[in-house]
């Protein structure tokens, strides 16, 4: 009886060590930034400035992790309010209609030591659509200054906005648009 107890308290043991950490999104160290081309004469830049969402980080099999991802689109900004205002509207984003883009991992792939393939629902717009992020893990141990666990986190993908009902103006404003993310994540609790 003893030895089944011994072995019990192992394996929960073993399991309970690996088990996977809420990790919430830093407000202040986080940033999704989407580039497209206008009318062949530039490159422009938007972000997004409100960004919330957490990962469940399992640090013992980075594949077994998820993220969750929620982005108000009335924070978008690209430092020309009259333009902002016009990707809020109707011709774009819809915000009236649409206040939030959402993404939901799926699938995580351990690519390297340091890459992932997360892939997850993605929905702009209303519309849901497979999305894949290629992802760098940046670091993950003891912050510094908060001497709690973190992680850090960089990311990119290419979306057509025609898949999400976003195309206005297109192909004058590109149809595909980059997207590159950065995140820090610090330990809930």
């Amino acid at each position: 009886m003893r030895k089944t107890l011994l072995c019990l308290a192992l394996v929960f043991g073993a399991s309970a060590a690996f088990a996977a950490d809420r990790y919430e999104f830093d407000p202040n160290h986080r940033n999704v930034r989407f580039t497209f081309n206008h009318f062949g004469f530039s490159n422009i830049s938007a972000s997004f400035e409100d960004v919330q969402g957490h990962i469940t980080l399992d640090s013992a099999d980075l594949s077994k992790s998820t993220v969750e991802v929620t982005i108000p689109i009335a924070s978008v900004h690209s430092g020309v309010p009259k333009f902002d205002e016009h990707l809020k509207s109707p011709d774009f984003f819809d915000v009236a209609k649409y206040p939030n883009a959402t993404f939901k991992s799926t699938k995580v792939e351990k690519v390297s030591d340091d890459k992932l393939k997360v892939t997850g629902d993605l929905t702009i717009h209303g519309v849901t659509k497979p999305a894949t992020l290629d992802v760098t893990v940046n670091k993950l141990g003891e912050h510094p200054m908060a001497k709690k666990a973190w992680a850090g986190f960089d990311a990119r993908t290419t979306l057509k906005r025609s898949d999400f009902g976003v195309d206005s103006y297109a192909p004058n404003v590109s149809d595909e648009v980059e997207v590159e993310i950065s995140v820090e994540a610090k330990k809930a609790g």
